[in-house]
């Protein structure tokens, strides 16, 4: 027995083996790696059928479990953070475009652009009155996750009040017992993640040939560079800030890094991402329950930094000079763009759709980025998912909700 113990190999090993496994098994068989997507497939579907139950039982728990001052003061630094690093990530985008100019050397052809002073209007307004959902079963059926936080939020705030008042807990102990089975589902789907992710990096690899990957080297690489700057800033203003050792950090992100670059998705690394927070952290599990969430869908550093990026390369791939008016929308819009959806694979099409009408850019360029928006989400999600952990560290810390024993590893905790 303490031998099969000691040979075990780590879900984050074999989800390691499995990406370059799956890497490699691609680039042999070429297309016919397609016939293996639809296991990746069902993977993704097994993560992300749970996730809106996921989520809206943490934050429910987290708030209705607790005070109303704690939540108060969660949500308040929560949202401190999630701004600031958003913005910071949306201007480090944009400085390295100017710097790096990742548009030029692709010709393509410039057309008058879409009128979009009336997009702009319209959609940021859709966007911030679809924070309100008028039917909450409606979008937890869409998936529009920040809607289903807010229901999440007042459910909770009326849970707590009502618990309170009545001295009943049977609703609090019912939606913390939904949160447990929900997290357990999906500990049992993560038993097959090397074989979905094997599945998914083999047919990418073998549809993707290097005819789009290598004139978009620059493009791939702004993106790397920016993620690099983002951890030199966040990293160790994190680690000041809680008082804890930045040199332990890297080794304790390698596991949802991993889930996050093969699967760009944030919405499947949340229940890793929250486990981890709380078991190599030191995260309280009040404050993941209520940070994870929240962070997945309005904490998008890569994301605003992608958004950023894409906006410079459809300008400069198409010879349109940016004003400075129009830098400072592509910032602002990237920024809101990051918040109110889902985080799933394939999204960010949509909002590149979005921002090139908005800023009346021609749209030939979105079929470019378009070819290597899987490799351009690896980058995204790597830095939203491991931000928002650094987020779930500051609050705990400002609360006294961070057990620096378990992030040095003196002691462990079960999430």
């Amino acid at each position: 027995m303490e031998n099969k113990k000691r040979f075990k190999v780590s879900l984050t090993m074999q989800i390691l083996l499995a990406t370059a496994a799956g890497i490699f098994f691609g680039a042999i068989v070429g297309a016919w790696a397609e016939n293996l997507k639809f296991i990746g497939d069902i993977f993704l579907r097994l993560i992300q059928m749970s996730v809106v139950l996921l989520v809206m039982s943490s934050v429910a728990a987290a708030v209705g479990g607790g005070d109303g001052q704690d939540a108060g003061k969660m949500g308040f630094h929560t949202f401190k953070w999630i701004i600031l690093f958003t913005i910071v990530a949306a201007t480090v985008g944009a400085v390295l475009s100017v710097l790096i100019k990742p548009g030029i050397g692709i010709e393509i052809a410039g057309t008058k652009g879409a009128s979009g002073t009336e997009v702009v209007s319209s959609s940021l307004t859709d966007t911030l009155l679809n924070f309100v959902p008028t039917n909450v079963i409606e979008a937890m059926a869409d998936g529009s996750m920040v809607p289903c936080i807010v229901f999440a939020l007042l459910f909770g705030v009326a849970m707590g009040g009502y618990t309170k008042h009545s001295g009943n807990t049977n609703m609090v102990e019912w939606v913390k017992g939904i949160n447990d089975i929900v997290i357990n589902i999906t500990k049992l789907v993560m038993n097959i993640a090397p074989v979905g992710i094997f599945c998914l990096l083999a047919d990418a690899a073998g549809n993707t040939g290097l005819k789009v990957i290598i004139p978009m080297m620059k493009f791939l690489g702004l993106l790397l560079i920016g993620d690099m700057l983002q951890f030199a800033l966040f990293g160790p203003l994190t680690a000041i800030l809680c008082k804890v050792n930045l040199f332990k950090m890297p080794r304790k992100f390698v596991k949802m890094s991993v889930m996050a670059i093969t699967t760009t998705s944030g919405a499947i690394c949340l229940p890793t991402k929250m486990e981890d927070a709380v078991t190599k952290f030191g995260v309280s599990r009040k404050v993941a329950d209520f940070t994870g969430p929240i962070t997945m869908s309005m904490n998008s550093c890569g994301a605003a930094q992608c958004y950023v990026a894409a906006i410079f390369f459809m300008a400069q791939a198409t010879g349109i000079q940016l004003s400075p008016y129009q830098i400072a929308m592509a910032v602002l819009l990237s920024c809101l763009m990051c918040m109110g959806t889902i985080s799933v694979p394939g999204g960010s099409i949509t909002v590149y759709t979005f921002l090139a009408s908005s800023l009346q850019l021609p749209l030939e360029s979105i079929g470019v980025l378009i070819g290597i928006d899987w490799f351009a989400g690896m980058f995204r999600t790597l830095m939203n998912v491991d931000v928002d952990v650094m987020v779930g560290m500051l609050v705990a810390g400002k609360l006294g909700e961070l057990d620096r024993d378990v992030y040095n590893e003196k002691k462990t905790v079960n999430y």
